[in-house]
């Protein structure tokens, strides 16, 4: 990777072999170099696996080192949240992007807003990636443009410049890991390879792969979820690490996602060769009754199974039911077959945020594979208040406390708010990531879909304001001063958008003839 030295150094050598490109400058050719690290997407992707895999050395020597996310549905929301990360800490290390298919079939879909059931376009999948990295990469240069400027100035009043070629020398990037959704893999294993070469091409490092029938995919946190056997699966764990092999990310992360918890049906009874094989496990799930031949219905599916003739239940839309009461262990066989075919990481979707019943299941996992990790989906599906209300009254019922004064049946009153359970509750929240990374292998915390949410909410209020007695204020005070008070980067929208990066550019390009945006009639200097 160049450095501004090296790079100067490269194009004056480009220029004494050449010949003609005396009106290219050696500085200003190197700081466009330097301020694009990232050519292609397969750089980014190479990259970004290489931070994935030190992270997860990281955890597994000390649990306190867990990684988080939010999910962005644009790439400027991915920008700014690592502008945020970079302003309040210092560092953009162990913090990704999610790019979340759901936000992906409800907001970027040219069918217009989507169920999270796989029918938007693939294409918006890989697209968002792009464009994620572009508005990162973008950061990169925009940051790195006023430290050039700094450095011109510097150098023009013959001042020491150490302190910030330093900056530009260790300059962190704004570009972090992605880990994508590819939902089911939009079809067999070969549209699943197809697919996952895509989304690498444009970037990502890491795919996260759900074990559902990918034309019967249902949102996570939704009923009717259909899984596939074990070997329909791993043909899709394999066709994602001969993508990410073809394409040189060796160090590429496969996060394998079972819906089995949640799940009761599946679409297909696999075949099995011999007793105890990985089909059979699968079969031992299905719900079946002992028949004869006599009693047998015609044109019903009948299996041999433990010396018995059975009966698959079988519904009216042919799909086959699951026993009551196995989703735990068909989570834990679907996990650890998972991880010794190929998977890295492990996601379970669960039904409540509750650290000890994913416990439960990691600890059963790591019976077989120690080094098992989660990657935790902290979803806006969940009703946090209320389960955390309800995780402390259920407590303090154990100890005998008295929680007379709580209706635990209207638990997520406003009533409460404030209130001694509130405030326990809200230290659950507080506490859960750290919890659930100490004590239940979890690697790495995300939120799936917060920006639909932050959106919705700041619209609302915003609408609120502006189109009732406020007006004006209602940006003023509720958008604008919150902004230049936080320092928050994109109150100079035009500098965000590039102007000043583009007005240096003409100057390298044009010299005195170019045409600037940013003289003084422009009204971002109102800011500062």
């Amino acid at each position: 990777m160049s450095t501004y030295t090296s790079a100067i150094d490269h194009i004056r050598e480009l220029k004494k072999k050449y010949g003609n490109w005396e009106n290219i400058s050696e500085t200003d050719a190197a700081r466009m170099i330097v301020q694009n690290r990232f050519k292609t997407g397969l750089d980014v992707a190479k990259y970004t696996a290489k931070i994935m895999r030190e992270d997860m050395a990281a955890y597994d020597a000390d649990h306190s080192k867990y990684t988080q996310s939010l999910g962005a549905w644009h790439g400027f929301v991915a920008q700014q949240t690592m502008y945020a990360n970079k302003k309040y800490f210092g560092t953009t290390a162990r913090k990704y992007i999610y790019l979340s298919g759901w936000m992906v079939a409800a907001l970027r879909s040219e069918f217009g807003p989507l169920p999270d059931q796989s029918m938007h376009e693939k294409t918006a999948v890989s697209d968002l990636i792009e464009e994620i990295y572009t508005f990162l990469r973008q950061a990169d240069a925009k940051v790195l443009n006023d430290y050039f400027r700094e450095l011109k100035a510097a150098q023009e009043a013959g001042q020491d410049t150490k302190e910030i070629q330093d900056k530009i020398d260790n300059f962190e990037s704004h570009v972090v890991p992605i880990i994508a959704d590819i939902d089911a893999g939009f079809g067999n294993e070969e549209a699943t390879y197809l697919f996952a070469k895509k989304l690498i091409e444009a970037g990502a490092c890491a795919l996260q792969i759900e074990n559902q029938v990918s034309d019967a995919k249902q949102c996570g946190h939704q009923a009717g979820k259909v899984t596939v056997p074990h070997e329909d699966y791993i043909a899709k764990l394999n066709a994602i690490r001969y993508a990410f092999l073809e394409l040189g990310v060796d160090d590429g992360v496969i996060v394998a996602r079972t819906d089995s918890e949640g799940a009761s049906l599946t679409q297909k009874i696999p075949v099995s060769n011999e007793p105890g094989d990985l089909a059979s496990k699968y079969i031992d799930f299905i719900e079946m009754e002992e028949v004869t031949l006599e009693t047998a219905n015609e044109n019903d599916s009948l299996l041999k199974h433990d010396g018995k003739l059975v009966r698959p239940k079988r519904l009216p839309n042919g799909l086959y039911q699951f026993r009551e009461e196995t989703n735990i262990d068909r989570v834990v066989l679907d996990c650890v077959t998972a991880l010794e075919n190929g998977a890295d990481l492990l996601w379970i979707e669960t039904p409540t945020p509750d650290v000890e019943h994913i416990k439960m299941m990691v600890d059963r996992i790591k019976e077989q594979q120690p080094q098992a990790k989660l990657v935790y989906n902290n979803s806006p599906s969940f009703n946090w208040t209320l389960n955390f209300r309800k995780q402390v009254i259920a407590k303090w019922e154990e100890e005998g406390k008295d929680i007379s004064s709580y209706d635990k049946n209207n638990l997520m009153s406003a009533d409460y708010d404030g209130t001694e359970l509130d405030k326990a509750a809200d230290e659950l929240a507080r506490n859960f990531q750290k919890d659930a990374a100490r004590e239940a292998g979890v690697f790495h915390h995300l939120i799936t879909l917060p920006t639909y949410h932050t959106t919705a909410l700041e619209m609302h209020n915003l609408a609120k304001g502006y189109f009732g007695d406020e007006g004006m204020l209602a940006y003023v005070a509720g958008v604008q001063r919150k902004e230049i008070r936080e320092g928050v980067s994109a109150v100079k929208h035009q500098a965000m958008a590039g102007s000043d990066l583009g007005d240096d550019h003409k100057e390298i390009f044009s010299g005195e003839n170019a045409l600037k945006a940013g003289g003084t009639k422009n009204t971002m200097n109102q800011f500062g």
